[in-house]
């Protein structure tokens, strides 16, 4: 027996509560009401099999319905003919006549009075946010207790447009750094909404474009280098993080600048006369791009043989066109086939790469065609320490006035 029951018919409001089309018809001015709810009854051929059957049904569909419990669906009724049977009533249909029936059917009354009560005040103070509350109507009341906050930091971005300052420093009674970042993407969806056009910069999005999309002071990126020479270190300092601005003014006299991606490799790595090397970047290449001094020196990137890895390559080539790679050689790669793992294969490289060199492109179609195999990839960090001192054995010996 698949007759619809009451506990079915509940589940079919639910869902038109959850999706928050309840709630939006009292925005959107939508007649959601008398609202049909599907109604799947016994036919013909079951009425005659199994009349008892049906008559509970009937009977158990009343028990649930507004007619008996005082709220809820109410049911059309229809007079049937059986030969056998004889007239009976049968439910032919059903639908909740209103949204009071439905909210106390779903036992959402208060949650309605709620929304409409945040609503009134959203609108209030921010109007542009009406087609925002139709679409998410649940949202406010999923953040009911943190609501007035969230409108606080409304008001003070509007107030503050691009502010030019640190999230820390934003000056607001019961609003901390956590609360603004814990919120970053519902934050965003509502001060696009209510923010000028000039005061979001969209081309940033997402949790970590936060602060450059409105105007923050975003926390500096750093760069990461070890000094290789000791005559070159500062005030007896070797291994140092500095934003890329204090990098770009420092312009240390190297000759050789290694770029690496594994920090032990970074932290690893020989003593090399006139030499600094910087590691952890990864695809954050684009801290180099304004440092003018790196135009003017040896560059060795050493990565992945991967896909990736000559991916890299070819984007830092882009910025520092003088790039030569390091142990990222066919050579290299055939003398450690024991040591060979696998890319993943939904995070490969399979684009067309533009800055290679002739070898190297040979190497990385093979690998992006699976020529040597499927997904091979030889990490840096399974290269052993030997093959390092072998390839880095003859530095040059022109520093930089």
């Amino acid at each position: 027996m698949s007759w619809t029951t009451p506990a079915e018919l509940r589940a079919q409001l639910q869902k038109r509560w959850d999706s928050g089309q309840i709630l939006a018809a009292t925005l959107t001015g939508e007649a959601l009401f008398p609202l049909p709810l599907r109604l799947r009854r016994p036919g013909s051929r079951e009425l005659a099999e199994d009349f008892a059957a049906v008559g509970h049904w009937a009977r158990t569909l009343r028990a649930g319905s507004r007619e008996q419990r005082g709220h809820g669906y109410e049911i059309r009724w229809e007079r049937v003919n059986h030969r056998v049977h004889g007239a009976n009533d049968l439910p032919a249909g059903v639908a909740v006549p209103s949204e009071a029936d439905a909210l106390q059917w779903l036992g959402k009354t208060r949650e309605a009075h709620s929304f409409h009560a945040l609503a009134e005040e959203t609108l209030a103070r921010f109007p542009a946010l009406r087609d925002w509350l139709i679409r998410h109507p649940l949202t406010p009341l999923e953040q009911a207790g943190d609501w007035p906050r969230i409108l606080a930091v409304l008001a003070w971005f509007q107030a503050h447009p691009r502010p030019g300052i640190y999230l820390r420093q934003m000056d607001l009674p019961g609003v901390d750094t956590k609360f603004v970042e814990s919120r970053r993407k519902l934050l965003s969806e509502l001060l696009d909404a209510v923010l000028p056009a000039d005061a979001v910069d969209t081309r940033h999005s997402g949790g970590r474009g936060f602060e450059l999309r409105y105007g923050l002071t975003p926390k500096p990126p750093l760069i990461r280098f070890r000094m290789l020479d000791p005559a070159l270190s500062l005030h007896g300092l070797s291994d140092l993080s500095v934003p890329p601005t204090q990098f770009a003014a420092l312009a240390p006299a190297v000759a050789r600048v290694f770029i690496t991606e594994n920090e032990i490799n970074g932290l690893a790595f020989p003593d090399t006369p006139g030499s600094l090397v910087i590691f952890g970047l990864g695809y954050g290449l684009e801290r180099l791009a304004d440092i003018p001094w790196l135009t003017e020196v040896e560059i060795h990137y050493w990565g992945d043989i991967d896909t990736h890895g000559f991916a890299i390559l070819d984007r830092l080539r882009a910025r520092l066109p003088q790039t030569r790679s390091l142990l990222m050689d066919r050579a290299t790669l055939e003398a450690h086939r024991d040591l060979w793992g696998q890319e993943h294969p939904r995070q490969r490289f399979t684009g067309t790469l533009t800055r290679l060199t002739p070898p190297e492109q040979s190497l990385f179609e093979d690998l992006r065609e699976n020529r040597l195999g499927d997904c091979i990839r030889l990490e840096q960090e399974r290269i052993g320490y030997g093959g390092l001192l072998k390839a880095i054995d003859t530095p040059s010996q022109v520093l930089r006035p």
